[in-house]
């Protein structure tokens, strides 16, 4: 594992003023487990919302479930407030075929139907197998469909980029 060359909390910085632009005053904050849902939890302090953000796992909705089957450190959804009628503003940390994002949209439909969904990403890796796009992504890159980029926080919650190379 490696460390890309990406500033993450630089990104961070421009995600914050992404999502100020994406969420309506009465809108609330849903985090894709795991890296989703700690952008999400700071994201709600730091732009000074009430109460707390959601999370949401795609486990259950995903269509390699069979293959994959249930994380034992995946988290259970948990939304705070209520889903119906709301405008809701989905986090994630990357966006690449956009199967996780399908996934998590089915699970939120479980709960309610909302008033509207935007998707805010922190990188945006192409890729997509699923007409999916986010409605702000403070960097667009390109990987070799090899690799897999994900987010990582240390104990003080301060974001990095790790980058592995998959089978």
């Amino acid at each position: 594992m490696s460390t890309l060359l990406l500033d993450a909390e630089a990104l961070y910085a421009d995600l914050v003023a992404g999502v100020r632009g994406l969420l309506p005053p009465d809108g609330a904050l849903v985090g894709i487990w795991s890296g989703g849902a700690w952008l999400s939890e700071r994201l709600q302090r730091d732009l000074g919302l009430p109460g707390e953000a959601g999370v949401i796992t795609s486990a259950l909705h995903r269509d390699d479930f069979g293959s994959r089957g249930m994380s034992a450190s995946a988290a259970q959804t948990r939304l705070p407030f209520e889903v119906e009628g709301r405008h809701l503003v989905l986090v994630d940390d990357v966006l690449y075929t956009g199967r996780t994002t399908r996934a998590a949209i089915n699970e939120l439909f479980d709960f309610g139907r909302p008033a509207s969904i935007a998707l805010a990403v922190l990188v945006d890796r192409g890729g997509r197998e699923l007409p999916i796009q986010p409605g702000f992504a403070a960097a667009r890159i390109t990987l070799p469909r090899g690799q897999r980029l994900s987010l990582a926080r240390d104990d003080a919650g301060r974001f990095s980029f790790d980058i592995k190379t998959v089978a």
